[in-house]
């Protein structure tokens, strides 16, 4: 079978795979989406009760508000994937994707280069670079196509979940009850979820939010005298916040201007940037214990024993806010929801689950709120030699720009360094890879930009122990002026430098160069 050729290949139909499609729309890239719908995580990792993490007009594209942006209420997963389903139909995304075609491998085909002094290549060489094998899901043969430049976007959620590891005949098998993980769980509808909580002794392992989000469906689920309390099985603590203010204060002022984010250390910020920086740490640890002290006085973390040892910036620093359903506590202050700490090796028995202290747990169904293992999926598709080039021993991606990967020719892969606003970070890095692949700017030597990501990653090392999330949100400004020079843009985007200074960034600051 002839193998089908094409400029541009996407891999992956959520966010960044939508974003990355409409900023490259002139050269019809073709985009594999393995299920038959666009969305992502908010369309398959998602539970009927899963909110945004923050407000509209901090969640949406510089050419495409929300209808009412300026509603602060947090929108549901089904208004997200309205939102982005409006925005791929507005801007004719959809005609580039192939539904239900899974990307099963990849084959690289073009020539390598080992010289890390070289310049990284033109990405639209004129010759295929990377074969792409292709699945349908109602067939068992691979179809092939050959492309000049790889866009992966299959994120860091969903489809591989991580499940623990458990002792020879201490595993699911010999639980007489249902074990599931939340991947699962949002497979099901209102009523299958119910029916599957609903009077049965639920225990949920985790504390993120999709943890958080579950033990309030189960709790709710069990209202009424038949009702049985839902267990959290929380192993590590992380800052829960109620909402975005803190003191009465917006929570912008705290984090994300520029103003703020002034006393954190950045990339390429010079020896005298470096001291400042250092002396200004007393003011950034009171900043944090400012958050601190309101979130201990706002919700009642101590009498739960949920109130982390690590500093609340920590938990910024790499991503892990979540913001708390409203009725949480006041179901935990019912009964409804009974949370156990323990951070001891557990596994299962006939009954229920197992600690190694010897407590037990009784339970008719576990969920396993454990996460997902986002570069396995990656790995699974990536071949040799490049496959051990995709992270670094301390398991960070090293990527340019958040983009590109020095060592990788021809490929990109987008969504994997994180921000508190990942819709934003994700179109601004799109919009710098379609202007690489228009070659209105030419990437720097390969060494160059090892040792640009080198640098990100020594600071997220440095600034939190949870450094392997690989989040930029408290230079994320400065990571967007960046991204700005390097297209020729004003990395200054506000009308005054009141604003410039004193004012939160949006999608909307980099509708256009100004």
């Amino acid at each position: 079978m002839a193998i089908e050729s094409h400029k541009i290949g996407i891999i992956g139909g959520g966010i960044s795979g939508i974003a990355a499609a409409k900023q490259m729309a002139k050269y019809e890239p073709v985009v594999f989406e393995a299920t038959g719908s666009i969305g992502g995580v908010w369309r398959h990792s998602s539970y009927r009760s899963t909110k945004l993490q923050t407000p509209r007009c901090d969640y949406e594209f510089s050419d495409f508000p929300w209808t009412q942006r300026n509603n602060t209420s947090f929108p549901s997963a089904r208004e997200v994937l309205d939102y982005l389903h409006s925005y791929a139909t507005h801007f004719d995304v959809l005609k580039f994707v192939k539904f239900h075609s899974k990307v099963v491998e990849l084959r690289f085909v073009g020539r390598g280069n080992d010289d890390k002094s070289a310049q990284y290549g033109t990405l639209l060489p004129g010759h295929p670079v990377w074969e792409v094998g292709v699945r349908a899901e109602d067939s068992e043969n691979i179809k092939w196509y050959s492309f000049e430049f790889l866009v992966i976007c299959t994120g860091k959620y969903g489809d591989v979940p991580a499940i623990p590891k458990f002792p020879g005949n201490k595993g699911p098998e010999i639980f007489k009850g249902k074990v599931m993980h939340t991947i699962d769980y949002c497979k099901l509808n209102e009523a299958e979820s119910t029916e599957l909580m609903k009077g049965k002794k639920v225990v949920v392992f985790g504390y993120k939010k999709s943890a958080i989000d579950l033990a309030v469906e189960c709790a709710e689920a069990n209202q009424g005298p038949d009702g049985q309390p839902c267990t959290m099985v929380v192993r590590s603590l992380h800052w829960t916040v109620p909402h975005y203010s803190v003191w009465g204060l917006p929570f912008y002022m705290f984090y994300s201007t520029r103003a703020s984010q002034f006393l954190h250390e950045r990339p390429n910020q010079g020896f005298l940037r470096s001291l400042l920086c250092h002396m200004l740490s007393p003011v950034r640890r009171a900043v944090s214990k400012t958050v601190e002290s309101y979130l201990t006085w706002k919700l009642p973390l101590e009498k739960y024993g949920l109130k982390p040892e690590h500093p609340f910036e920590e938990d910024y620093a790499s991503c892990q806010m979540a913001i708390l359903p409203e009725n949480f506590f006041s179901e935990a202050d019912k009964g409804s929801i009974v949370i156990k700490r323990s951070a001891a090796k557990w596994w299962f028995w006939e009954g229920g689950v197992e600690f190694e202290d010897g407590t037990r747990l009784d339970a008719d169904v576990v969920v396993l709120a454990t996460g997902f293992d986002g570069k396995r999926k990656l790995k699974a598709i990536v071949p040799d030699p490049f496959r051990c080039l995709l992270e670094f021993p301390s398991g960070m991606m090293p990527l340019y720009r958040g983009t590109i990967n020095p060592l990788i020719p021809n490929m990109a892969l987008v969504g994997y360094i994180e921000s508190v606003s990942n819709l934003h970070t994700a179109e601004i890095r799109c919009k710098w890879l379609s202007q690489l692949v228009d070659e209105q700017f030419k990437l720097p030597g390969v060494e160059r930009m090892l040792k640009q990501t080198t640098e990100e990653m020594e600071i997220m090392k440095r600034t939190t122990r949870f450094y392997k999330r690989s989040c930029i949100s408290t230079f994320s400004i400065n990571h967007s002026d960046e991204i700005c020079e390097e297209m020729g843009w004003s990395s200054y985007r506000k009308k005054n430098w009141i604003a410039e200074i004193f004012s939160p960034y949006s999608s909307q600051d980099y509708e256009k160069e100004k």
